[in-house]
């Protein structure tokens, strides 16, 4: 389990393909690499990854198919700084919500406006997700949990703040990029529950 409150970017420095899969190596801080064994989970860009091995400051990754497929992690590139958290340690303050870093689709960014003290990005999604996505509620968006502001058919608006800009990758999103979105678990239970019964009651 995550929070959502992205710790820093990384880069990938290391990155070895093999048929179905690809492993990456994530340069780590020495603060981010205390107590780190084999088998632990880390969030890539909101993507619970499970660390399969460290050499040195060097925090190595499988990817299989089926996650580069549903994420943004296949058009990552050496060099390129992915999102990275740790996974939650229980009795410390949780400043973000509860995400389990299983990524449920991929949005693109379809507009960005910045000034001097904020920034939108606007996202479009599939329609399907969109009952998921509620004005003022949670959305894990590449690892990092944010508000969602307004809401549209297709997608919806993210007003950053020069510290979210500041601390992880979406500075250096643009329009067309890809991004990972999880909803909030919590919603899902809720909107999935309220159609099941209303189906019940109507069939």
């Amino acid at each position: 389990m995550f929070t959502g409150i992205v710790q820093l970017t990384a880069p990938i420095t290391e990155m070895t393909e093999q048929p179905g899969l690809r492993t990456f190596g994530v340069t780590l801080p020495e603060r981010l690499l205390n107590d780190l064994e084999i088998g632990a989970s880390i969030a890539n860009n909101g993507v619970c990854l499970t660390v399969t091995r460290v050499r040195n400051d060097t925090v190595f990754f499988d990817v299989m198919e089926e996650t580069l497929r549903l994420t943004n992690l296949s058009e990552l590139a050496l060099g390129d700084h992915v999102n990275i958290e740790r996974s939650l340690t229980f009795g410390k303050e949780i400043g973000g919500h509860l995400v389990s870093g299983h990524v449920h689709t991929c949005a693109v960014v379809s507009a960005r406006e910045e000034t001097e003290t904020n920034c939108r990005i606007r996202l479009q999604v599939a329609p399907q997700w969109m009952k998921y996505i509620l004005h003022k509620g949670f959305v894990a968006v590449d690892g990092c949990s944010l508000t969602v502001g307004t809401i549209y058919d297709d997608g919806f608006d993210l007003h950053l703040i020069p510290e979210t800009l500041a601390v992880t990758n979406l500075s250096e999103r643009q329009v067309g990029d890809r991004i990972n979105i999880e909803i909030d678990s919590q919603t899902q239970t809720i909107v999935d529950t309220v159609e099941r019964v209303l189906a019940q009651r109507q069939g």
